[in-house]
């Protein structure tokens, strides 16, 4: 069984290499706020703060994704950034 740094690393490299660069386009940012016992906790800011797709996009794009490539997560959380002035929706 690997450490919690190490899963924590993969996670980050995830996150780099794949997660990032698709909300990105949309304007989000996506960052790992804290792993510990199985849960996966991330910090979503930009305009993936307070987006109504945002919930969405974690359990079925993110913590697939990481629960596929890492099979000690358990499950994926998000904590919305509550200093965002960022606009969700377009106007």
């Amino acid at each position: 069984m690997r450490t919690d740094k190490e899963v924590v690393e993969q996670i980050n490299v995830l996150i780099a290499n794949q997660i990032q660069p698709s909300v990105a386009m949309h304007g989000g940012i996506v960052t790992l706020h804290s792993f510990k016992e199985g849960v996966a906790t991330m910090f979503m800011s930009g305009a993936c703060s307070g987006c109504g797709s945002s919930t969405a996009t974690l359990k079925m794009g993110i913590e697939q994704l990481l629960q596929y490539h890492i099979p000690e997560v358990k499950s994926v959380e998000g904590v919305d950034d509550e200093n965002s002035e960022v606009a969700p929706y377009y106007s």
